[in-house]
């Protein structure tokens, strides 16, 4: 299964910049819709477009594999 370690990258940020980042203002900055940033982060093997992965790349200055990691079953 895929993970998406979106709150993980959020916390790191956090830390980082020393300030508080909501999936509101994520979804701002990045024009991904919340409710889908909500379900790649709440709902097991969502699936989702890789434009999205890209945005999330660039948002995070990380690599595809900072943002969603393999998970065995």
């Amino acid at each position: 299964m895929i993970r998406f370690r979106i709150q993980e990258l959020i916390a790191e940020k956090q830390f980082k910049d020393g300030q508080r980042v909501t999936l509101l203002e994520l979804a701002s900055a990045t024009g991904i819709n919340r409710v889908t940033l909500s379900k790649m982060i709440n709902t097991r093997n969502y699936g989702t477009v890789t434009h999205n992965i890209e945005k999330l790349c660039k948002f995070f200055d990380c690599k595809v594999q900072d943002v969603m990691e393999y998970v065995d079953d």
